[in-house]
């Protein structure tokens, strides 16, 4: 009987102790350097936003906020690797649309965005851009539209995220033309064959579009969302030739399942502070960026929607799950 006693007395010890522990784990978050996994290429708009953000979460922490770059697989490497992480805050997925989109463009996905993760806070939205050659005949949507009937499957499109494959497919449902899409690792090994030659347009990030055109390398032809963004207001929205084309970008900071809820939200409220300051906002307004955080108790039921957005999004643009 004592003996039951003795380790009754030491379960309800070691029980009494957990919360204590966890919420010092909270308290003393970060102790050690932060991974942010960007399941893109670097230079991407991914890539972007992770190094101006993380830059200012080292700043308000004090500690390393590391960079560290996993494409392939339309984000799913990356993806797949923070879903198998520890959720201690120490792993942090770099997050674009195509988290919400990968479900619905191929069968099997090593993760459920919905399931299997903590959603931490939504940072930036942006438009894509419908990119060139800047000695491309086409100048206006109409004119490109013509110019891509008038060649059904000779014209070559490259994506590299989700969102560009939609968009491309998206064009080709309700423009009724075809093209031949071609995947790419990264939107910015698309640009390169644009420029090169290869492959005749892309939609781009609304960041590597703006320094295409500044350079005069590339040439927008529009954008993708439903009105013209006010960052580069002489630039049509396809829209406007194609009533209802509206696709949107998005770039968020998720955690794997089970990550304490005191984490999440000391990492958005930093988050919240940086996206609030003049010159971060200056930044992000050259790169094509809106600052659009987003509560973590509100991010569950944003990714839920943007999942079912994608998946009829995808299925109205006839693609097949590969």
């Amino acid at each position: 009987m004592n003996r039951v006693r003795s380790l009754l007395t030491s379960l309800c010890g070691a029980v009494s102790l957990l919360v204590p522990v966890s919420a010092a784990h909270a308290q003393s978050y970060p102790s050690q350097p932060v991974k942010l996994i960007v399941p893109f290429p670097a230079g991407s708009a991914t890539d972007t936003i992770a190094r101006l953000i993380g830059h200012e979460l080292q700043e308000a922490f004090g500690q390393p906020f590391i960079v560290d770059n996993k494409p392939g697989a339309q984000g799913m490497i990356g993806g797949e690797l923070v879903a198998k992480s520890a959720p201690d805050g120490y792993t942090i997925l770099v997050a674009a649309v195509s988290f919400a989109a990968t479900e619905s463009l191929f069968k099997k996905v090593p993760y459920s965005a919905v399931n299997d993760f903590t959603p931490i806070d939504r940072i930036v939205t942006t438009p894509l851009a419908l990119m060139v050659k800047s000695d491309f005949p086409a100048k206006t949507p109409k004119e490109f539209i013509e110019y891509v009937k008038a060649r059904p499957g000779k014209v070559a499109a490259g994506y590299g995220s989700s969102s560009s494959q939609v968009c491309i497919a998206q064009l080709e449902s309700m423009a009724k033309v075809s093209v031949l899409s071609v995947p790419y690792k990264g939107i910015p090994l698309a640009v390169n064959d644009v420029l090169g030659g290869v492959i005749q347009f892309s939609f781009v990030d609304l960041g590597n579009a703006m320094a295409q055109a500044k350079g005069g390398t590339l040439r927008a032809i529009a954008v993708t969302s439903e009105k013209r963004s006010p960052v580069v207001p002489d630039w049509p929205a396809l829209s406007e030739v194609l009533p209802g084309y509206d696709i949107d970008a998005w770039i968020a900071f998720i955690g794997p399942k089970g990550l304490p809820k005191e984490i999440a939200q000391k990492l958005h409220d930093a988050t919240v502070k940086a996206l609030a300051k003049p010159d971060v906002q200056a930044r992000l307004a050259t790169v094509g960026f809106t600052p659009s955080p987003l509560e973590p108790a509100k991010m569950d039921a944003f990714i839920k929607s943007e999942v079912d957005k994608w998946a009829k999004l995808v299925k109205q643009a006839g693609i097949a799950p590969e």
